[in-house]
């Protein structure tokens, strides 16, 4: 019996996954989430910021803490697009290596996308009909199309919630034109996406926020997320309602993380943009994501 972590780095949030292996099977001791934003105005200079730098470092050193006390024996850690783009990611790695005595990997796009194609496997199964697995965060966006536990095409494009919000959206509330001009950006960024498809999943942050939402959750429960639906009129009313509201005033929705409410009306309409082109009614949410397709990966298959 082993207990492993792994720490997603990304360009909106840092995530955490502790499970204890045995016999190939395994339990989760723990799953968190924090916002720390590696990659605030990133997208202009493609370099990361001293705060940024220092947030993150210390984010590392503190999962890393939580993870020792809670006995892994082990712990991965990987950073995505905004370690994967920056000019001085450098700067990052020797700073947790210095402060934490850990070393960063940083996985391509394409790695990305499998493991997150893991993740929705070892989660939800495998699913029948043309199937599309998207997985939207703060920096990048990995698709996966296949067909049941086969892989036909995959690939990562570099626009998530970060860029179009510092991009588009500079007065609060966001105005109408900045809307429609934000929705003609994205429509050129996934120009190269279309559908028809069976089945949809969507995994990530801001998937799982939209749920999150559309369940009014006072507290998160992944259990009522994991495999639940969201059609894409919920996905409609929610890009309405984040438009017509203040950063201040999203923070108080219901089901929203508060310190999502910057980059959430981005993000939804990136989701929504991506149903439209697909042409799909309802889209299935993946509660798991990298983090959970990586420990599998990693230290499931070796201990079957």
């Amino acid at each position: 019996m082993s207990r492993y972590a792994v720490i997603d780095i990304g360009t909106n949030s840092m995530k955490m996954h502790v499970a204890r292996v045995m016999h190939g099977r395994m339990t989760v001791l723990g799953d968190y989430t924090e916002i720390t934003r590696l990659g605030e105005g990133f997208h202009e200079t493609k370099i990361l910021t001293d705060d940024a730098i220092d947030r993150n470092v210390a984010q590392v050193e503190e999962f890393r803490i939580q993870a020792e006390e809670l006995g892994v024996e082990k712990i991965v850690a990987v950073g995505t697009m905004a370690l994967r783009s920056a000019k001085n990611s450098d700067e990052f790695l020797e700073a947790v290596k210095k402060k934490s005595k850990m070393r960063i990997e940083i996985i391509p796009g394409e790695e990305e996308a499998r493991l997150s194609y893991l993740a929705v496997l070892s989660g939800l199964g495998a699913q029948d009909g043309k199937l599309v697995i998207f997985d939207t965060g703060g920096g990048s966006t990995e698709f996966i199309f296949g067909k049941g536990e086969e892989i036909d095409r995959q690939f990562s494009l570099d626009i998530g919630s970060r860029r179009p919000t510092e991009e588009y959206c500079k007065t609060d509330p966001v105005t109408n034109e900045e809307l429609e001009s934000m929705f003609e950006g994205l429509e050129k960024e996934f120009e190269d996406i279309s559908g028809p498809v069976d089945v949809l999943v969507g995994m990530g942050g801001t998937v799982t926020s939209l749920g999150a939402v559309f369940h009014e959750m006072k507290i998160y429960d992944p259990e009522v997320i994991q495999g639940s639906t969201l059609p894409i009129k919920e996905v409609e009313r929610q890009v309405k309602m984040y438009r017509a509201r203040t950063i201040d005033k999203r923070a108080d929705t219901i089901g929203l993380m508060p310190k999502r409410a910057d980059v959430i009306l981005a993000g939804a309409s990136i989701v929504l943009t991506i149903m439209r082109k697909l042409g799909t009614e309802e889209l299935i949410i993946s509660d798991r994501g990298l983090r959970h397709g990586l420990m599998f990966d990693r230290f499931g298959r070796s201990h079957v």
